[in-house]
């Protein structure tokens, strides 16, 4: 039996939190077409907005080579704010750096920011420790809730669990539980 730490056990209350998700969802003409990943990560987003976190969503889109503006995770804000209920998602037109430390600085407790695509960076895919160390200023503490790319060996995946508290997103927690039943 797998011993994975849960949410329950971070204490996230007033912290930012960075989570990463998978939100590599289909797409067309800049809409969503099919949300089915982003409503299955609510809960967790759900139970950190209601501890006061500044939650700071990172994640991919497609397999750029550098930064693409076709890439851009900033089409999600809305999608990812409709399924919060319409509460306001803030966007960072990066995941490192001043503008991403800008825009956390400017959320207030229970926010949630969605930063611009991980793999505008080569330093993603490749588990560079600069990069992962450079993500894990940003934060407090790293949620993973990104089963689907948790086999990759990526700064945001292996690189951030190595330098903050870490603990399983609600999504993560009930795949590896039903693998675990398998």
């Amino acid at each position: 039996m797998t011993t994975l730490p849960t949410l329950e056990s971070l204490d996230v209350a007033g912290k930012t939190v960075l989570v990463r998700l998978d939100l590599n969802v289909p797409m067309h003409a800049g809409r969503v077409t099919d949300a089915t990943r982003i409503t299955r990560i609510i809960p967790t987003l759900q139970y950190l907005m209601e501890r006061n976190a500044k939650v700071a969503v990172f994640s991919h889109l497609g397999r750029p080579k550098g930064f693409d503006p076709s890439f851009s995770l900033a089409p999600l804000v809305d999608a990812l704010s409709a399924a919060l209920w319409d509460r306001s998602v803030r966007f960072s037109p990066d995941c490192i750096g001043t503008s991403a430390r800008q825009a956390i600085a400017g959320a207030a407790p229970g926010d949630v920011i969605l930063m611009e695509n991980l793999r505008f960076y080569a330093e993603e895919e490749k588990n560079n420790p600069d990069f992962a160390r450079a993500l894990s200023e940003l934060g407090d503490c790293y949620v993973n809730d990104a089963f689907s790319c948790s086999h990759r060996a990526h700064a945001s995946i292996v690189g951030l669990a190595e330098r903050l508290p870490s603990a399983a997103g609600y999504l993560l927690q009930e795949e590896v539980e039903s693998l675990e039943k398998l």
